[in-house]
């Protein structure tokens, strides 16, 4: 056979494969994702398709998606939802998912809104998918279910550790505060595992695709109320509930504090009168009063404390003080709750929604409140 007599220059061959060079790279540096925005780009089209057929979109479905970043799940959205709104912190990547609909069908379909998800209000929609930035999980989330109207379903990607609390059941490991909070108001359920290898660039933690649907008709109990209990009973969450209630002077002043204020509402007669020495100290055996560490969720690394418990916090739980017969009496309540459920020697992580119910309202029966 002939040889090839073709001249081989030093360049090497171009393919579809071949790095891209200095001018190429250049271009495109203005897409550098800023990390302290989360950015990580899903760029593998099967998992795309995947998240967006989990969310059973209908052809008359207006959409919510918070972060769209380059388009990569906004443009499979517009093909089956009749509308699509993303909302985007970064101006760079509002431009670059407006540019690649432009002139396009669907174009017309697609509202960018830029600013920050958790600030601002949303119009209607009736799902909601998003590749989510990590460091916003935990307030979009609560932000979600507590819309007046919330939407049918949310199909979100999250940290692994994250997803995997939403729908942990009492007794595994990652099961918590937050746990118990998102399964009272909505059913959650686990759709797939996403490696770090289908982000640009990379993640350093693997994630994982939930599905979460909104109870209907949602719970009519306080959110406020509801929050403000597993608070108490998951700081300790490997304690006994009778050592999470008693055990901290800090939380019985606060529930000494909340009962006062029902009695002041309800007109009913509170006892001043102080305890004796003696009768103090046969009150403090029965428990000991553990180190206070405050009332975030320790398992919770964007726990947020609400105005209700940093009051208490700020007080420094260990510290002694005179008591009068009120304190005294809401002990005893704490007590009486604890033992008719049948709950006082029973660890937080161990509970279901059931027992978390009875606790509330034989708390709420007693004139003891958490917010």
């Amino acid at each position: 056979m002939p040889k090839d007599k073709r001249k081989r220059s030093g360049a090497p061959a171009s393919t579809p494969y071949a790095k891209p060079t200095a001018k190429a790279a250049a271009a495109h540096s203005i897409f550098k994702m800023n990390h302290d925005l989360g950015q990580h780009i899903l760029k593998n089209p099967g998992v795309a398709s995947a998240i967006v057929d989990k969310a059973n979109l209908k052809q008359s479905d207006h959409v919510l998606e918070i972060g769209p970043g380059t388009g990569n799940l906004t443009v499979l959205i517009l093909k089956k939802a009749k509308t699509v709104t993303a909302v985007e912190f970064d101006p760079r990547m509002a431009a670059e998912v407006t540019k690649r609909v432009q002139g396009t069908p669907e174009g017309s379909r697609l509202k960018v809104l830029l600013g920050d998800a958790i600030k601002m209000e949303y119009p209607h929609f009736d799902v909601c998918i998003s590749n989510t930035p990590y460091q916003i999980s935990s307030p979009l989330v609560f932000k979600l279910l507590s819309l007046p109207h919330p939407p049918r379903c949310a199909v979100l990607m999250f940290q692994r550790e994250f997803a995997m609390r939403l729908f942990a059941k009492p007794g595994e490991k990652l099961y918590s505060r937050l746990s118990v909070n998102v399964q009272m108001w909505a059913r959650v359920s686990h759709v797939m595992k996403v490696g770090k290898a289908n982000f640009n660039p990379p993640p350093k933690v693997e994630s994982n695709v939930v599905r979460i649907e909104p109870k209907h008709p949602r719970p009519q109990i306080s959110y406020e109320e509801w929050d403000g209990l597993l608070r108490i009973c998951f700081v300790r969450k490997n304690k006994t509930l009778r050592s999470s209630f008693l055990g901290t002077s800090a939380v019985v002043e606060l529930l000494e504090s909340n009962y006062r204020l029902y009695c002041a509402q309800n007109d009913v007669p509170v006892d001043e009168s102080p305890v004796d020495d003696d009768a103090e100290a046969v009150d403090e055996m029965e428990v000991e009063d553990d180190e206070f560490k405050g009332f975030s969720d320790p398992d919770d690394m964007d726990d947020e404390i609400p105005d209700f418990f940093k009051t208490a916090q700020k007080k420094g739980g260990n510290k002694k003080k005179s008591r009068g017969a009120v304190t005294g009496v809401v002990r005893r309540k704490i007590e009486k709750v604890l033992e008719d459920a049948d709950l006082a020697e029973k660890r937080a992580r161990m509970c279901d929604e059931g027992d978390f119910l009875k606790l509330l309202y034989g708390f709420n029966q007693e004139g003891i409140h958490f917010a």
